[in-house]
C-alpha cells in the first residue's frame, strides 16, 4: 500500500502528507513514535503523532494554534544531525508539542515556521504579542 493511500484511508480523500519522520536513536529511525504533517484540502492543516506499535496514542495540533517555536539540540543530536522542536500553541490540552530527535531540524522548524505564517494568513488570525 502506498503512503498517499494510507494518508488518504486515514484522514480522508482530499488529505495530502506535507512532511513526516520518526523519532530518531543515533540518528536512525529505530523507534514506534511517527511525526506526520497533514493538509487536508483547504480544510485544515494538522501536525499528528502517532506512538506505539500494538497500542497507538494519536496526539494531534491544528497548525494555526502554534504560537511559537524552539528547537534544542544536545552535542548527540548535533553529531546525528537531529534535534528536538517545540511548538507551543494556545491549545489547553496540548500547549507544549514536542517532535523528538527529528532529521534536519533546522529545515524543518523552517517549514513549520512558514507553514504557520501562511495558515494564520488564510484564515485571518492575527496574534498580538504583549508585553508586560
Amino acid at each position: 500500500m502506498s503512503e498517499t493511500s494510507k494518508v488518504k484511508r486515514k484522514y480522508g480523500m482530499d488529505a495530502e502528507l506535507v512532511w513526516k519522520d520518526r523519532k530518531r536513536y543515533f540518528g536512525l529511525p529505530w523507534s514506534f513514535t511517527r511525526y506526520s504533517l497533514v493538509r487536508n484540502g483547504d480544510k485544515w492543516l494538522k501536525v499528528f503523532s502517532d506512538i506505539g506499535l500494538l497500542y497507538s496514542l494519536v496526539e494531534e495540533i491544528n497548525v494555526y494554534r502554534i504560537r511559537d517555536i524552539s528547537l534544542r539540540q544536545t552535542l548527540f543530536d548535533k553529531i546525528f544531525g537531529t534535534g528536538t522542536i517545540t511548538l507551543y500553541s494556545n491549545d489547553e490540552r496540548t500547549p507544549e508539542f514536542r517532535l523528538r530527535h527529528v532529521a534536519q531540524p533546522y529545515k524543518v522548524r523552517e517549514m513549520f515556521s512558514n507553514l504557520i505564517e501562511q495558515e494564520r494568513e488564510n484564515r485571518g488570525i492575527r496574534v498580538s504579542e504583549f508585553q508586560y
